[in-house]
């Protein structure tokens, strides 16, 4: 008898060929000692360089890894919208490729799921015991302004929005991602957006994370970007929603 599939890991990457291997077998090989049906989908958002055959290799050796290929590069958000909808478990998570946060934290946020969370998004900003978060200044600060702002801009209460780590049911993640339009890194906050105004429930548990060099995201020159693309999905929600 075949047995349902249990979790989805959705990977996000570009140009992660240097990256990518460690965190896709620390992921890869966690799975398997869950001894339950998972699958892994990597969504290569139009690299340039050896992401996709990085891929290619794991799933010669295990098929549940999946290689999806965007081209042209989409944005972070197409990414993870493309990944989820092509997702088949009964609970999925996505994470960033640079293994910031390790795959074993997905315990904490599968525990939030069964007590009963629609979303359940790992965070930064809380402390629990046996967490530790280690980030540089920089990014401590410029966390803590983008999430104040996120928070006045309709996300009362959600102390990290941006953590790259966040978990749905497929009940959840099925009625979400269809309905995502932001392309760039700032997704997170209309799903959230959309989560609260579709009545799903959302919890932020706290995860042990470290900050990664070379990262995507730059503060000068992503922040205005996404500044900008919080302010047209809250627009795009409000206007969506009052037409249900």
């Amino acid at each position: 008898m075949r047995h349902p599939l249990q979790c989805s890991v959705v990977i996000p990457a570009y140009n992660e060929a240097r990256r990518l291997p460690r965190y896709l077998d620390e992921v890869v090989s966690y799975l398997v000692t869950r001894g339950e049906p998972w699958e892994v989908v990597v969504v290569d958002d139009g690299s340039t360089d050896a992401t996709s055959d990085v891929v290619r290799a794991m799933t010669a050796r295990y098929p549940q890894v999946r290689l999806l290929r965007q081209e042209p590069n989409a944005g972070k958000g197409a990414a993870v919208r493309a990944g989820m909808l092509a997702a088949r478990g009964s609970w999925r998570l996505f994470a960033d490729a640079d293994g910031a946060t390790p795959i074993a934290e997905c315990k904490r946020l599968e525990a939030a799921l069964a007590a009963g969370a629609d979303v359940a998004i790992g965070s930064r900003a809380m402390a629990a015991p046996g967490v530790v978060v280690r980030a540089r200044r920089h990014r401590v600060v410029a966390g803590r302004l983008f999430n104040g702002l996120a928070e006045r801009l309709g996300l009362a209460g959600i102390a990290d929005s941006q953590c790259g780590f966040k978990a749905f049911t497929a009940a959840a993640a099925a009625d979400l991602f269809p309905r995502l339009a932001t392309t760039g890194f700032g997704f997170d906050v209309e799903l959230l957006l959309r989560a609260r105004a579709r009545d799903w429930r959302v919890i932020e548990v706290a995860v042990n994370w470290e900050d990664q060099p070379a990262s995507k995201v730059g503060v000068l020159r992503d922040g205005p970007r996404m500044l900008w693309q919080i302010l047209a999905a809250r627009r795009r929600v409000a206007r969506e929603e009052r037409r249900r």
